[in-house]
């Protein structure tokens, strides 16, 4: 899929498109000097005016051999900056603010509205203003024929500068806002699609994930009744360490079943487990307990009240991975906040911030944390954790943010709507 150009390419564009456009303004100033003074018999300064064209050419030869290299927003103001002076050096030497190729100012204006920052274009209309009021006092007058001949008064000259002001003004609040508003839709576009190819990949790794859970669910049931019967046999009862290491392999198949369970719900399968009441305070210190290393973990509860929710496994399973990724980074001390707040619609929101002691997250990740298989870890399957948890939150209508604690370690904050395990909404 062709996507848009980088931004340093969208400014080399910009400024071959200024060069063309500037080809085509040398080229008509040319033809309108020489019919002007040639055919209508109206003397022009001709040296200084071809002057000014010759150093409009040399400054596009300049540019288009320096395009290829990094185009800047000052190189871009600096050469709309050259053409309004070239434009006014013509303007004085031909009537100043009189001549009617004045408005060709806006033209400028309009330029540096599309192609530079704001505060740039804001201070293009400046410029061009104050040139526009220069040239209606310095100027050179048209020495015109009789026929040609007519004056304007300074009342009709200060009106076509206000209006002039006017028109740059509205063009480029226009421009501007019209600019920001495509660019916001071009992001929320390009997030779309960001979204829809992460869904495609759920996708595939759901399936690949349900496959191999099936898969492995029987060679699991047949290692837990042959560990059953072994239990059962005399010649095991008697040996007390084999009955413990009995006890011990059993309780790992049953861990083994109990994730390939979670895998199959959050593959979307139905387990034929029904849904667990509990309250939120509850749900998260089971999570807790449950973990492999519980000792780690500091539970700070903030919460005000205890609402009653529905566990979801999803959202349990992707505390799980936040947890086991602390680990992974080092941390020897998690502290998990529990707190509710209110969104700026007023409505209830759970907040789960995990703290941890470890080595923090590589700076060039914080802007890709949530997209998959974006990890400092080398092994298979690193960075899936994030990413799992990231699209957990954003099926509930939650989201995930991350960054870096400035003493040590990270912090990773889940904020998801309260509703969204509300008893009344899974009824």
């Amino acid at each position: 899929m062709i996507g848009a150009p980088r931004p340093d390419e969208a400014a080399r564009r910009n400024l071959l498109l200024l060069i063309l456009l500037r080809w085509l303004a040398v080229g008509g100033q040319l033809a309108t000097i020489l019919f002007v003074d040639f055919g209508m018999g109206i003397r022009l300064p001709l040296a200084p005016m071809l002057t000014t064209l010759a150093g409009l050419v040399a400054l596009n030869l300049a540019q288009f051999a320096t395009s290829r290299f990094l185009v800047t927003n000052a190189e871009l103001l600096g050469a709309l900056l050259i053409d309004v002076t070239a434009l006014s050096v013509q303007l004085a030497f031909s009537g100043g603010a009189t001549n009617p190729f004045v408005t060709l100012f806006l033209l400028q204006v309009v330029l540096g509205a599309v192609l530079l920052e704001v505060w740039s274009a804001w201070l293009l209309v400046a410029v061009t203003s104050a040139a526009f009021a220069l040239l209606a006092v310095v100027n050179r007058p048209l020495p015109l024929p009789p026929e040609y001949a007519s004056s304007l008064s300074a009342p009709y000259l200060v009106g076509s500068w206000f209006n002039f002001t006017l028109a740059a003004v509205l063009a480029v609040l226009f421009v501007t806002r019209g600019s920001r508003n495509l660019r916001h839709r071009d992001a929320h576009l390009a997030a779309m699609r960001q979204r829809a190819a992460e869904q495609e990949q759920i996708v595939r790794m759901g399936l690949l994930a349900s496959g191999a859970a099936h898969e492995l669910g029987t060679p699991l049931s047949t290692l837990s009744v042959t560990l059953g019967d072994w239990r059962e046999e005399a010649q095991a009862r008697g040996f007390t360490r084999l009955t413990g290491e009995i006890a011990d392999l059993e309780a790992e198949v049953a861990r083994c079943k109990q994730i390939l369970a979670g895998i199959l719900f959050a593959a979307g399968e139905v387990t034929g487990e029904a849904p667990a009441r509990t309250t939120l305070r509850r749900f998260i210190g089971r999570i807790v307990e449950d973990w492999g290393r519980p000792e780690l973990v500091r539970l700070d509860d903030c919460l005000w009240r205890d609402p009653p929710i529905v566990a979801d496994r999803a959202l349990a399973q992707a505390l799980v991975n936040l947890l086991d990724n602390a680990v992974e980074a080092g941390a020897a001390r998690i502290t998990l906040t529990l707190a509710l707040d209110e969104n700026a619609d007023r409505e209830e929101e759970i907040v789960i911030a995990a703290h941890d002691d470890g080595r923090g997250f590589p700076t060039e990740f914080l802007d890709s944390i949530g997209r998959p298989y974006q990890s400092s870890k080398d092994r298979r399957g690193a960075g899936l954790g994030l990413f799992l948890a990231s699209n957990v939150l954003r099926t509930l209508g939650g989201s995930l943010a991350a960054r870096n604690d400035a003493r040590a370690g990270a912090v990773v904050t889940l904020r998801l709507p309260l509703a969204a395990l509300s008893l009344e909404k899974r009824a």
